[in-house]
């Protein structure tokens, strides 16, 4: 029976987290905050037009889907689970709001709330099949990825669907503070990751997220309904799917039904760099934003530097699995 952050005493009640464990999980958001500060300065460094206020703003606006789709999967991982439909997801999310919003004519509000509780859906048929078929969370997703993916091409004949609607793009591109600059994308995505951390770490849903993570069987004996909790974790987390659908398609005006492939991998990755465990019961939402700063930053930075593409990847692969192996060598020492 492993040791969890979170641990279930015999009556059944989540208690907290030992001392040592809370100072573990602060010294990884150090470690990746540490991390995020360096690679600042090496490209501030190399590059004069790497610390501008016009390129940093770049670096956070880049930030914003993925960073989206990470802190979402941050409960999944912590769970004990993974996703992989969340690039797909959020592209037939962005398809979603188009037929919602164009071809439907709805109020963009209405859309908009349609398309997040879409999410919503997506995630409970992966709970669901988690749960009640027994399927091993990466095939589940992977189905849910494939059949998004295909879903997408035919719900929008495989062309854009454009959403003009007034206001729209202002979701994302526009600026609420006048003259700065600062997009409303990043507004949004620190809102919704302030409240994805009071949710996981002042309720007891999240009480439950880290339990199921560290000790699913101990979880389920002290008398936890764990099949429900677990599909609630997928859904709450689809909600954030749908919701980088809205960023995604609003930033470019169209919801491109193939524009998902390779967003989960950069959001799952967000999330293994900054700290949470690939075996679950712990992370953080700061985090995983950490870690997708790091991602967005890797790439500006490098694109500066005229790094070419095929590099890129290689640095960020190098970079994950340092990630992984780190946490890997502290779970051992623990």
């Amino acid at each position: 029976m492993t040791t969890s952050p979170r641990a279930l005493d015999t009556q059944g009640i989540v208690t907290h987290a030992p001392a040592k464990f809370r100072m573990r999980g602060k010294l990884q958001q150090l470690l990746a905050g540490a991390s995020l500060l360096v690679i600042f300065a090496v490209f501030s460094f190399a590059s004069p037009n790497f610390m501008t206020y016009g390129n940093v703003t770049s670096i956070l606006f880049s930030t914003v889907v993925i960073g989206t789709l990470a802190v979402g999967t941050t409960l999944v991982m912590i769970s004990g689970g993974i996703d992989l439909s969340i690039g797909t997801g959020m592209a037939l999310s962005a398809v979603m709001a188009g037929v919602f919003i164009t071809n439907m004519g709805l109020p963009i509000v209405v859309g908009i709330v349609l398309t997040i509780a879409f999410g919503g859906l997506i995630g409970i048929i992966n709970g669901l099949s988690v749960t009640i078929l027994g399927l091993p969370p990466f095939i589940a997703t992977l189905a849910m990825m494939m059949a998004a993916e295909g879903l997408a091409l035919i719900i929008s004949g495989s062309a854009p669907i454009y959403i003009d609607a007034e206001g729209y793009s202002a979701i994302s591109t526009g600026s609420i503070i006048p003259g700065s600059g600062f997009p409303n994308a990043v507004i949004v995505l620190l809102i919704a990751a302030i409240a994805c951390a009071i949710v996981l770490n002042k309720t007891v849903f999240g009480r439950y997220t880290f339990a199921i993570g560290g000790n699913e069987e101990a979880t389920a004996l002290s008398g936890i309904n764990v099949r429900r909790w677990k599909i609630g974790i997928y859904a709450f987390a689809g909600l954030f799917t749908g919701l980088a659908g809205i960023l995604i398609s609003a930033r470019l005006g169209s919801a491109q039904p193939a524009i998902g492939m390779g967003y989960e991998l950069q959001a799952i990755a967000a999330v293994a760099i900054g700290g949470t465990s690939l075996t679950g019961g712990k992370g953080t939402i700061v985090g995983s934003l950490i870690g997708a700063l790091i991602i967005s930053t890797l790439n500006n930075g490098l694109q500066i530097l005229s790094i070419q593409q095929e590099w890129q990847q290689v640095v960020l692969a190098v970079v994950i699995v340092g990630a992984v192996y780190a946490d890997m060598v502290r779970r051992r020492r623990a």
